[in-house]
Order: C-alpha cells, then sequence, then structure tokens
C-alpha cells in the first residue's frame, strides 16, 4: 500500500457543532493501476469486491484486486443500448454531447451502487438516467419516471451543466434507489421500486438546498457552494461524500436529514497528498461496519508528490460504528 498509516480514531462528542466535527482516521492509502481514463468516479462494495467507475469509460466497469504496491483495476466490458430520454433540457444534453467529444465519455458515469443479488447501478450524470448491470454482464436502463428530474429541477436543483446526478445509492433488496444531485441546488432523490417499475411515492424530492460553506482552514477556507459527491447506504442509513467540507455525513434514509458528520479533511491536507485546485477531489463512496472507502477523482492532475493515478483511502468506521451518537 502507498504511504498506509493507522492512527488511533477520535472519540466522538456528545453534541456537534461545526467546529467539533471529529476526524476519521486514515487506516490505508493506495494507488489503482489499470485504469486508462483515470477519473474515478464512483465506487461500491459489491459482497467482498470493490467495483470502480470512470466517467470517462462509457462500457466499462473495473474490479479492484489488491496488490503489495495499491490496487489493479480489471476490467469488465458492456455493451448498453441507447440511454432513455431523462427528462434533461436540449441545452443541457447539448452541452454535454459537446463536452464528451473533447473529454470522452458521453454517459458520463458518476455514481455506483450494489443491490444484495450482485446487481450493479451506475448513474449518468449527462442523461441523468441509471444503468443496471446485472452479474452476467448485462446491460440495461431503468425505466424510471419522468418525476425525479422535473421534481428535482422545481426544487431548483439539475439547472445547470456539470451540476447533475453524481451519487447513487440502493438499498439491498433494491427496494429504494436514492440520487445526489450535484450542487447549486444539491440535493436527493428517492424513488421506490418493485416488480411493475419505479415510481416516487408521496414525491421525489427529500432535500434540497443551496448555499455555500467555507473549505477545511488548511485547504484555505474559502466559501465554495455546499456539494454532494458521493453517496451510499449502510445499515438503513444514508451516507453523503460532501468534498467541499471534506466530510462524510451520515442521513436519515426517509427524509435525507443530517444526523452526524466526520471529517477526512485533516488526511486530504496532509503534506504530499494536496492537488492544485481549488475544489475537493473526493468523488467515490462506498461505507461497511469496519470504515469508510473514498475514491479520489484527480482528473490526471498530479498531487504535491507527483502522484496522478487514481488513489483510494481506506478510513476506518468512529468510535462505536457509525450509527452510535444520534
Amino acid at each position: 500500500m502507498l504511504a498506509g498509516q493507522a492512527v488511533a480514531a477520535p472519540e466522538a462528542p456528545e453534541a456537534q457543532t461545526a467546529d467539533a466535527v471529529p476526524e476519521l482516521a486514515l487506516v490505508t492509502e493506495a494507488v489503482v493501476d489499470g485504469m486508462p481514463s483515470g477519473n474515478l468516479s464512483g465506487l461500491a462494495r459489491c459482497g467482498a469486491e470493490l467495483w470502480v467507475v470512470s466517467d470517462r469509460d462509457d462500457g466499462r466497469l473495473y474490479r479492484l484486486e489488491e496488490g503489495e504496491s495499491g490496487w489493479t483495476a480489471i476490467e469488465e466490458s458492456f455493451l448498453a443500448p441507447p440511454p432513455p430520454a431523462g427528462g434533461l433540457p436540449w441545452g443541457l444534453r447539448v452541452r454535454a454531447w459537446v463536452s464528451a467529444q473533447v473529454r470522452g465519455g458521453a454517459m458520463d458515469f458518476e455514481g455506483l451502487a450494489c443491490d444484495a443479488l450482485g446487481n450493479r447501478y451506475l448513474v449518468s450524470e449527462a442523461h441523468a438516467a441509471v444503468l443496471r448491470l446485472n452479474p452476467a454482464g448485462t446491460a440495461d436502463w431503468l425505466a424510471l419516471p419522468a418525476s425525479p428530474v422535473r421534481q428535482g429541477r422545481a426544487s431548483g436543483m439539475l439547472l445547470g451543466f456539470n451540476a447533475g446526478f453524481e451519487g447513487i445509492a440502493v438499498d439491498p433488496e433494491a427496494g429504494r434507489l436514492w440520487l445526489a444531485a450535484e450542487r447549486e441546488r444539491r440535493g436527493l432523490v428517492v424513488l421506490h421500486g418493485n416488480q411493475s417499475g419505479w415510481r416516487c411515492t408521496g414525491g421525489c424530492v427529500l432535500l434540497a438546498e443551496g448555499g455555500t460553506e467555507a473549505t477545511p482552514p488548511a485547504l484555505g477556507a474559502r466559501q465554495q457552494s455546499r456539494s454532494f459527491s458521493g453517496l451510499a447506504f449502510h445499515d438503513g442509513k444514508l451516507f453523503t461524500l460532501e468534498r467541499t467540507s471534506h466530510r462524510i455525513c451520515r442521513r436519515d434514509a426517509s427524509n435525507g436529514v443530517a444526523e452526524r458528520c466526520w471529517s477526512y479533511a485533516d488526511a486530504a491536507s496532509a503534506e504530499g497528498r494536496r492537488y492544485d485546485t481549488p475544489y475537493g477531489t473526493a468523488e467515490a463512496l462506498a461505507i461497511d461496519a469496519e470504515g469508510a472507502w473514498i475514491g479520489v477523482d484527480n482528473n490526471a492532475k498530479p498531487r504535491a508528490d507527483g502522484e496522478r493515478r487514481p488513489v483510494v483511502w481506506r478510513f476506518a468506521a468512529p468510535k462505536g460504528g457509525w450509527s452510535a451518537a444520534q
């Protein structure tokens, strides 16, 4: 592993404030080899395996295989049918198409999730659509209603280019599916699924919020838009990756309200790990009982120590577990 370390996790305070968010302990850091396009944008734990996706690849997933010097990405190719009309306006779809001609990745897959049967779910930011890939490698687009995009836009989300759905989570039974809108405004929508399809029950939008917040002091304390860059489901709760504030927050899965947050700022701002960019680079999140996996999308830019490959951090779960300290 690259720069692996073990540190005792801090004890969570009784009452959490903006100035008293406990730091998660970094356990290991590892580079990822074998992703030719880089740009690690989604990560999920599927059974005992870690899978990642790049927003520059339209027809590939990668299974991570651990080695002595880091992770090796083992490619799984798939062929997806043409995406459905996701309800985004013509102008945003054209801008996404033009961007794809320059950088690649017409689907712009920005999140990855798994259910208990081994199905993988990828959210396309460019098309506001969700692709399901079964264990045999067959891909199909979920038949989602238009209401998540319609209601999301009515709530002020999904209005700008490159500010669409950035994260996805699904419960183990694939009965509920959540999507996270990135920024300006950021938010969460939920759909319920059964054998007849997917629908919104009592409204799609759980949360929509605007405004700014400060980056950590070590990273300049700049005011930037609140954002969600990753989403995960664990033990009945949603977890959001919030790269402006460099936090992971546990949220009520039924209403999106934040219950508890933990910071990863100390690890991200350490000497050698910083990127010459005003924005956070953490884009992928997976949660299990033992800790959190965070994937870094550095857009092929080097960090202070010269590393250009994607990086995955492993953090220990907070003392008492993710469900402690209500």
